[in-house]
């Protein structure tokens, strides 16, 4: 007899009103204890297990207060030297290593994968002692009290890749030293009663060397006998390469990306090893569209012939996507038929072992889903013939500026005028209190349109009076009219909609609400000029700076429609944003900064992939800024990248200047830049915005020394690692202050050497 199980991989964390996020930084400000911050985490992992009672097998420790590599960083013993020895309680120790405090920088973050999920980079050295340092597993285990709970936890080579050591150091090193850890791990969890554990290993979607290969075999040649069965997890990519050896470990079940690489599952069923367990991720766990039934059981119905037992899931943790669509009364009632967030991906699964089991009176449900399907693929607002006409006549000369860099280089000196290592900021400056509560009113109908505009006019004038008493020599307006830097151009293009709860972490305590690309994107009208052209007669003779997102991250960071290809779609908001940035050019703004913090996290994981997207990637870019005259200077800003996959693209983007965060490590991230000689200017971040601490003068002096060591004074400009939106206004202009006097101090110093 064929048997379906269905389960899940992760569930959204933040609760459906963004809980989590309201009770910690309550915590953070010391407005609430420890037992109430985890009196609501405990509420919250309720309620997710709950949610998916329905299930045959759900996670648990897939919950965190703020990041799972933290959470693993924890339980293992991997704490950094400098806050481990600190007189700080448990909670106090985790949280300033994800985010510094008074004595103490946090870890690096990065972005997890390919996703726009922010982790906490574990610090390993010899002095590192792997031991059981956490309950926090064990204790989840026990509270869930179902057969149907499945520990989840990070695969040991999975997280020694992903770690930092020290210089020159393989962290293959450290295998044999935090093997016996999992192995107790797992022991520990068998003693409790479980049944399985769910160990990812997400590290088979990239290409492995020979030594990886050996320390999985290694790996799990130990740990298939410590204890629970063990289904083994890839997601995010196909496993090409790596599939025979996947499916050769000792393990009882193994879960492969059906999404990504569905040519995978008839190569999964001839390596599946006798009495093992096959999983399934059909359902998109990245992306918010309905899923079609009718290609789902064209897939597994195959399987199940040949298998009999055959477990379903989504590709992924549902990290990634929002809770529900519960609550979205204001989205397109079409449009809103077509999505499905974490708890409707749930009923899809439901579903799909309805239909696979023939269950009695769900005829209708197939019927049902192909009708959604349809009127998606013929809605009139999808496809818009205008603007696939305008892709069809873009010719190369439309990707590439007018002149090379050192011709505009002389160009914009010229006629800027700017000092020795320019001073600026990434483009946003607080979200105050005040500033939300009214966009809040406007929204809301409590305000008129011209009560809003007059309350962000007054916020642009009194940001512009407290840069120039700090003394910053470019400018920004500080984006007090934007909700989220994605968010607020899709408002204004055509082709995107918009839920009003559809909240997912990007990291931490920060939530994000991505748009929906759903259809063909344009611009009906111009989008920022006139805020710009505001600030620019506030600031007089002051250089103001305009500032977009840019095409790839605007696709990155939203849903994206799947009928059409990632590369048309950011080609479509490349020329969107062309237009704007030329209506910008001719309101008098001379330096233009389109950011693309995502452009890295878009890489594919397979090396063989990468080419391909880093030429489309980089061509909408160029569509965007390629159009201004030589004198107007383009920059441009990436966050948490490691750029030494990229760096050949990040320069073939060509933009005059562009700004990295380095100050986490210590402009150690520099070097790259320049190995290759990179040849435009540089902006590296000199102090942390994601910490609260406020950084001295002395500090900040050192990591402007530091990076010249990486960049010629000639080509270094000087602004902190990232947007400012959050922070509070007085640590705001105290670092930028110091930042200002760091740097009359250095420029003291390169006078007299010269």
């Amino acid at each position: 007899m064929n048997s379906i199980k269905i389960h899940n991989l992760g569930y959204p964390r933040i609760g459906k009103n963004r809980e989590l996020k309201k009770a910690v930084e309550a915590y953070w400000k010391a407005e609430s204890t420890e037992a109430e911050l985890q009196e609501v985490a405990s509420q919250l992992r309720q309620a997710q297990w709950q949610a998916q009672s329905q299930l045959d097998y759900m996670p648990v420790n897939d919950f965190s207060l703020y990041d799972q590599m933290l959470d693993m960083s924890f339980l293992l013993g991997v704490v950094p030297e400098r806050i481990r020895d600190s007189s700080s309680t448990e909670l106090e120790k985790y949280f300033a290593t994800a985010r510094g405090n008074s004595c103490s920088c946090a870890s690096e973050m990065t972005k997890w994968f390919n996703t726009n999920y922010h982790y906490i980079v574990p610090e390993i050295s010899d002095a590192t002692e792997f031991k059981i340092s956490s309950t926090k597993i064990f204790d989840e285990f026990r509270q869930a009290s179902t057969s149907k709970a499945r520990p989840v936890i990070i695969g040991p080579v999975t997280y020694l890749a992903l770690s930092a050591t020290e210089k020159d150091v393989d962290y293959l090193k450290y295998l044999s030293q935090i093997l016996p850890v999992y192995v107790e791990i797992l022991s520990r969890l068998a003693d409790s009663g479980a049944e399985w554990v769910q160990i990812d290993e997400p590290i088979f979607s990239l290409d492995l060397s020979v030594e990886q290969r050996q320390a999985l075999i290694e790996t799990y040649e130990k740990l298939s006998v410590a204890g629970p069965k063990v289904l083994l997890v890839n997601y995010f990519g196909e496993l090409g390469e790596n599939l025979e050896l996947f499916f050769s470990l000792p393990v009882h079940g193994f879960h492969i990306d059906a999404v990504e690489a569905p040519a995978e599952v008839g190569k999964a069923v001839d390596f599946l090893p006798q009495g093992a367990i096959l999983s399934l991720g059909v359902l998109d766990g990245k992306n918010i569209w309905r899923s079609d039934y009718r290609q789902i059981l064209d897939l597994v119905k195959p399987v199940v012939d040949v298998l009999g037992t055959v477990w379903l899931a989504p590709s992924c943790s549902l990290l990634h996507v929002p809770h529900s669509l519960e609550g979205e009364s204001k989205l397109d009632s079409e449009i809103k038929s077509w999505l499905a967030f974490a708890d409707e991906k749930l009923q899809e699964l439901c579903d799909i072992k309805d239909l696979l089991t023939n269950k009695l009176g769900c005829d209708h449900i197939l019927f049902d889903n192909q009708q959604v399907i349809k009127s998606k693929q013929i809605h009139e607002k999808v496809v818009v013939e205008r603007v696939r006409r305008e892709q069809q006549k873009l010719q190369r000369q439309d990707f590439e500026r007018q002149a090379s860099f050192e011709e505009r280089q002389k160009s914009q000196q010229l006629k800027l005028q700017l000092p020795l290592l320019p001073t600026t900021t990434i483009g946003s400056f607080p979200q105050t209190k005040e500033i939300r509560q009214n966009r809040a009113a406007f929204k809301k109908g409590k305000k008129t349109y011209e009560q809003y505009e007059a309350f962000l006019k007054q916020e642009v004038c009194s940001v512009i009076e407290q840069q120039i008493e700090i003394g910053l020599d470019i400018l920004v307006h500080g984006e007090p009219e934007r909700n989220d830097m994605v968010e607020y151009f899709g408002e204004q293009l055509e082709g995107f909609t918009f839920t009003a709860n559809g909240w997912v972490q990007s990291y931490g305590s920060r939530c994000v609400k991505p748009p929906i690309i759903f259809g063909d994107v344009w611009r009906p009208e111009p989008m920022t000029v006139k805020w710009s052209q505001l600030a620019q007669e506030i600031a007089g003779d002051k250089p103001m700076k305009g500032m977009l997102t840019g095409p790839v991250t605007m696709l990155k960071w939203s849903f994206v429609r799947n009928d059409i290809s990632l590369s048309d779609v950011a080609q479509q908001i490349g020329l969107a944003l062309r237009q704007e940035i030329l209506d910008l050019e001719s309101a008098g703004i001379e330096i233009i900064q389109v950011d693309e913090p995502a452009i890295r996290e878009g890489l594919p994981l397979k090396n063989d992939q990468k080419d391909n997207y880093l030429d489309w990637a980089v061509d909408a870019f160029k569509l965007s800024t390629s159009g201004v005259n030589d004198s107007t200077q383009i920059h441009t800003h990436m966050c948490y990248s490691d750029f030494n996959e990229i760096i050949e693209a990040v320069a073939a983007l060509d933009a005059d200047v562009i700004s990295v965060e380095t100050s986490r490590s210590q402009q150690a991230l520099l070097n790259v830049f320049k190995e290759f000689r990179y040849p435009n200017e540089i902006g590296p971040g000199v102090y942390d915005i994601h910490s609260p601490r406020i950084p001295s003068v002395e500090e900040i002096k050192a990591s402007i020394e530091a990076a010249l060591n990486y960049v010629d004074a000639e080509r270094l400009w000087v602004n902190p690692d990232c947007g400012l939106k959050t922070r509070a206004w007085p640590e705001t202009k105290a670092a930028l202050l110091n930042m200002i006097e760091a740097t009359q101090k250095v420029r003291e110093e390169l006078k007299v050497l010269v």
